[in-house]
Formats: C-alpha cells, structure tokens, sequence
C-alpha cells in the first residue's frame, strides 16, 4: 500500500484589516486548503508577534456558521429579516436594472447613494473599484464622518497632515500624555511601547471621563467632563506661558500666531478651567508643569475627544501643545493622533474622481435617519451599503432603521454576516473575510504599509467588494478601462511611485516580503526643524484657511450641546452625561455577534458611579433604562467609582437584535455634527438612568 502523501501546509502573510491604529501583520497557516491558525508575525516590528484578542481568534469570525454565503433576496418585511437564496445572477441583474432605472427617472443617479466606511481598512476593498463605479454612475457622493473628520480637520488645521510621532519612538519618552484613549482595547501596540517607556521610569497620564483598563494601569488619570477637552489644553496653554515653559525659539522659528494663541490661553486660567472640566485646579497646573519639565514629552490622543459640538477645535488646541513646548525636537516627543498622511496614497488614481460628470451632491453618512427619512430633492431611492452596519453605529437608531424600513427604498447590503441592516436588505450579497481576499494597507498608528495575500479560497459564494463591483460595471454597461482592472493592478496603483517615502512599497516588494517601511528615518521626527505640511509651512497657531471658512482661526473651547452649564433645562431633565466607549471584545460593531465575545461581554451594561446610583435608589446588576428624547434602552448596571459622577458610561456597540428591548446605545446619541470637520457628536448627550 503506498504511503500516504504529507499533508499540505503554508504559511501565509496577511494584515489585519480592522479600524484599528495597529494594522497589524499577520501569519496564516493553511493545512489542506483550511486555514488552521492566524498568529502575530514577529518579524513585524510594531505588531511584534502578538495580535489582541479579536483577531488572534480570528478563524472564528471566518469559519462561523453564521456567515452569509450565497446572494439572497428578501421574502418578509424590512427588518424581518427573512430571504431566499438565489444565484449571482438574479441577483446583479436585479441591482443593474433597478440602479438604471433610477439612473433613467427624473430624480436621476443621484437617488442612488453608496455608504460604506471601515468594516475593512484595506485600500483595495475599501476605496476602489467602488469609488469608480458609484462616481462613474453619478450616484451622490457620501461624507464619511462617522468617526474622525472633526479630530482630522482640527489636527490638519494646526500641523497640515496626518502626521505624528512614531508609534515605536513611545518607550523613549519621559512623560506620555494618553488622552481619550483606551488602547488596552483598541490600541495595544502602542500601550506595548507605553509600558517599556513606564519601566524605564516614563510617566503615563491618563485623560478620560472614565477610568479605563488603561487608565487603571496609569500614574495619574484625570477625568473631565465629556467634551471640555480643549478647555484642559487652553489651561495647560495658559500655565506653561505664565510660567515661561515655551520653547521659544521653537516658536519663533516654526510657528504662526503665538500672540493670539497666547490672547487665547490667557482667557482660562485655571480656576475657570477647573469649573469647566470639573477638575481640581492643582490638578491642571500639576499636568501643565509636568509637560513643561519633561522631555521627550508625548501625546497620544485619540478620536474619543471629538465626537462632541467642539470636537475639532478639542484636537486643534492639543495639537499646539508640543510646538509650544518644543517637544516636537525629539523623535520621542511630539504628537500622534494619526499616521495616515506620512503614507503617499494615490487616491486619485485608485478611486477615479476624473469619472464624476457635473457636481454631484454630497450626503453626511452621520446623519443617515434624517437623510433617508427627510424631504429632499432627489429622494434617496436606493443604498447600497457595505463595509458598514448604519443601523447599528448610526446616531439616533430609530430613525435610522426608520429610514432603512421604508418600502419604496431599494436596498442593497454586501455582508459577510446578516447584521442589523441586513435585516432591511432587498438584496443580500455574500462577502469574503481578510482571509479570502487580495489587498493592501497603510496604518494609521505605525509606518509600515503590508500586502494581503488571500490564504484560502472564498467560502460559499463570497466575493470581495472589487470583484462585485466589477460586475456590476460590466452589467451596467460601463466601458471603461479602468473597470478591467484586476487586484493585483489597483495593488499597483496604491501608492505614488514618485513621492521618495515610497522607495519599497512597490506592489511586487510588498507582495513578496510582505511589509515595508516607509522610507524615514530612523529616530523620525517629523518636526524637528519644522517643515510642516500647512499653507505657511509652519504651525499654526492660528489658522487663516480657517478663517476663511468662517471658523474661529485660533483655538477655542465650544461648549457641548447637551450638558449642564450649556444647556440647563435639558440638564434638569436628563441630568446624566452619557458616553460609549468601544466593549473591549468589540471593535465597533464587528466580533459583536460571535458567540464567544458575545459571551465575554455578557450583557449591554451601564457604569454609574455609586453617588448617582444612590440618588437613583439603584443597586448594581440592576436593569435599568436610559433614555431621553431621541430614545432609551436598557442594559445591566455597574455602580463602580471608574464613572466619574454626573457620567454615564455604557460599553458599545452591541448589536440591536441581541440587545434586550432590540435597542443599542445609539437609540439616544443624536445626530448633531461637530465643529468643523461634520462629524457625529456620540458623546455630546444627555440622559437619564432609571430601573427598567
């Protein structure tokens, strides 16, 4: 009897394609066709060979039972969530027909709207062929706001890109300022860095309404009140200038507008910042002075601090902290809030703007309820979604999925699970995972772009976002060459060949080793000398593109909304302010409807501090209601001192359907934008805790 052969065994390299700073790199180990294991690559310096939680268990999420595997079309009611399976077929035709239908009627392609953002980060599956064919059918174009374009623009604004310091240059620093960040949860490569730099004798600083795992494990943790952010970075400002801790020749050299930022700064001493923030002013003078003092001193800041009315401004005055102090000098020094804009993207060439006939209008995506529910002139007649779960992480979910049941709205959702908005599909396409699709990725936490070789072939029927698009341009009737792109072409066309960073990121290089670097120094430190990428090339303290746009040029404290001091009658009623931070088994509303993090996670819970739950005669492991005018829910009480008083803290996002009462967080944020920047103010609300 002959020998039986050897099984086949690769290893495969991928990236993690989550909305996540790490991006990490990823080693897949197919046995027979099966991907068996997905491990860290240690080769990989920021990623180092760990993965967090989520992803190291990420054949879980791929080998479910609960995948979509096979187009389907609905046979219920919206919202049902009932279909029928049918083929590939049926299933574009019907799309092309019903898109050139609306295409053909008097309200035109406009009718038609994309909405997407970053179930996957890679710049293939979600930016590209995409892009082409909704710009080349006319749809209207889509505002992706969701989530950092109020901390972007306050941050490009101040520094002109999204630039900052190198995560791995953390464990040099002397002092790090973690401010609206968990990254225990949703950073860990940087908390890495963080905790050699702390046994090295560093400081860590937390700054966050509520004591995170990470702020747990910090020297010092203050706790503002949600959305007073950029007044504790004024009352910094005001003590490092009164106390002379400015670098001033740094200042003379690479900055604009030091007399009127520090006309601003001296409006919010620390007696006034204390009331505002809810602080003890010594508090704020001790962090002022510790920034002063030490170097290299870093800023990790994070979104969290601008989903509120002054978001953007909040990331503007953080932002001028380190050209203040000089700290940008050092490689350990300085700022990151993102790295994204160090990578040359070649969006233009991946996502083919050149194909939009006329001007188009423009939809905010955080404000989906109103867009999909409110008159307007044209209508939206049909969504395609992907890459996203609107009727879960949208603001005020009511409306949301209000605006999603309508029957006269053509809906389509290419999935890789039977989400919450799939639920409301008319046609329900089957997608791949990161393991079943080709793709590549820049990082907007370090500064290694990586290829994504699939591991395994698609399950089912899946099929990644490119290839559906294909089709659908085929099918559509659309001649363009650019249409016949294949994979490994856009993968070619990702970044721009003549900027000098990009000297290894060609698509051939990448495929084979797998990541590179980003042609940097070393011990990079972005400004050093100054050289930033703003019209003036300098800081900007203050910002004359601002002005001209009608904001505020110089750093600014805007009140939220929805609190006591801005908004007292609404306070009286909903007294509690209410904040979401990211559930650590979640990321966003992914890894939220597999059992074993469903399990970790337990149940939607409330964190209240024992003072507020007291006056409220709660006890925990109460069930309580939050709610208020938008809308409530209800999850499981936790009376902990982590929740500062007057804040309420509930762990997201859960999924509606397995939520109790079919509601998540999102049925009581609003959909108010932000300062500048349009984005959605999750944590700029008000409510009130009640026993279910």
């Amino acid at each position: 009897m002959p020998a039986a052969l050897p099984p086949e065994r690769v290893v495969v390299r991928g990236a993690c394609p989550h909305d996540c700073p790490d991006t990490c790199a990823m080693l897949v180990t197919v046995l027979n066709g099966r991907a068996v294991e997905v491990r860290g690559a240690p080769d990989h310096p920021p990623t180092g060979g760990v993965l967090c939680t989520k992803v190291a268990r990420y054949l879980e999420r791929t080998y479910s039972d609960q995948r979509v595997l096979h187009p389907m079309k609905r046979v219920g009611r919206k919202g049902e969530g009932k279909f029928v399976r049918i083929g590939w077929d049926e299933a574009l035709d019907t799309v092309a027909t019903r898109f050139r239908a609306i295409a053909a009627s008097p309200h035109g392609p406009q009718a038609i709207l994309p909405y997407s953002y970053a179930g996957t980060m890679g710049l293939l599956q979600s930016s590209s062929m995409d892009r082409r064919f909704f710009h080349r059918l006319g749809a209207s174009l889509l505002d992706r706001t969701i989530c950092a374009t109020a901390g972007k623009a306050g941050w490009v604004a101040t520094v002109g890109a999204a630039i900052g310091t190198d995560v791995l240059q953390f464990a040099n620093s002397k002092l790090i300022l973690i401010w609206g960040s968990n990254p225990i949860a949703s950073n860990l490569h940087f908390w890495t860095r963080a905790q050699e730099a702390k046994r090295r004798g560093a400081k860590l600083v937390a700054i966050d309404p509520w004591r995170s795992a990470t702020a747990e494990k910090c020297h010092q943790h203050l706790a503002p009140l949600p959305g007073t952010d950029a007044a504790l970075a004024l009352g910094m400002m005001h003590v490092l200038i009164a106390e002379d801790f400015v670098d001033h020749d740094y200042v003379a050299r690479y900055t604009l507008g030091y007399d009127a930022l520090a006309a601003r700064a001296a409006q919010y001493p620390p007696a006034r910042v204390a009331a505002i923030c809810g602080l003890p002013a010594d508090a704020i003078v001790g962090l002022a002075r510790d920034y002063g003092r030490s170097r290299p001193a870093a800023i990790r800041l994070n979104y969290g601090l601008q989903r509120h009315a002054g978001g953007g401004h909040a990331v503007r005055a953080i932002a001028c902290l380190p050209a203040l102090v000089g700290a940008w000098r050092d490689a350990a020094g300085g700022a990151l809030l993102s790295s994204s804009g160090t990578y040359p993207v070649d969006s233009a060439a991946l996502e083919r703007p050149d194909l939009i006939a006329g001007q188009p209008r423009t939809l905010n995506m955080s404000t989906i309820g109103d867009v999909l529910l409110d008159e307007r002139d044209p209508p939206v007649d049909a969504i395609y979604v992907y890459n996203s779960n609107p009727v879960a992480v949208a603001p005020e979910s009511a409306k949301v999925a209000a605006g999603f049941a309508r029957e006269d709205l053509f809906c389509v959702v290419h999935e890789i699970f039977q989400t919450d908005t799939a639920d409301y599909a008319d046609i329900l396409l089957p997608a791949t995972t990161q393991l079943e699709q080709l793709d590549v990725h820049h990082s907007y936490g370090h500064l290694y772009a990586q290829a994504n070789q699939p591991s395994i072939a698609p399950l089912g029927e899946a099929k990644p976002n490119t290839e559906v698009f294909r089709l659908l341009a085929a099918r559509m009737g659309f001649a363009d060459d650019c249409f016949g792109d294949s994979d490994d072409d856009l993968a070619r066309q990702a970044f721009r060949r003549d900027d000098p960073r990009a000297t290894h990121l060609d698509w051939d290089t990448l495929r084979t080793r797998g990541f590179a670097r980003l042609d940097v120094p070393a011990d990079y430190a972005p400004f050093a000398h100054g050289g930033f990428p703003t019209p003036s090339g300098r800081c900007e303290f203050h910002s004359a593109a601002l002005a001209a746009q009608g904001f505020d040029p110089v750093p600014d404290f805007v009140p939220p909304r929805e609190s006591a001091a801005s908004n007292p009658e609404l306070a009286r009623r909903f007294p509690l302010a209410f904040i979401s931070p990211p559930a650590r088994n979640f990321l966003n509303s992914s890894f939220a409807n597999l059992p074993a993090f469903v399990a970790e996670e337990q149940a939607p819970q409330l964190a209240l501090h024992p003072d507020d739950a007291a006056a409220r005669a709660l006890v925990d492991g109460d069930e309580v209601r939050i709610r208020n005018d938008r809308g409530s829910f209800t999850a499981r009480l936790r009376v902990t001192d982590r929740a500062r008083r007057g804040v309420a803290v509930a762990p997201s996002i859960w999924w509606k359907k397995l939520a109790p009462g079919g509601a998540n967080a999102n049925a009581v944020t609003s959909q108010a934008l932000t300062d500048f920047g349009r984005a959605a103010t999750f944590y700029d609300c008000l409510v009130e805790v009640e026993r279910a």
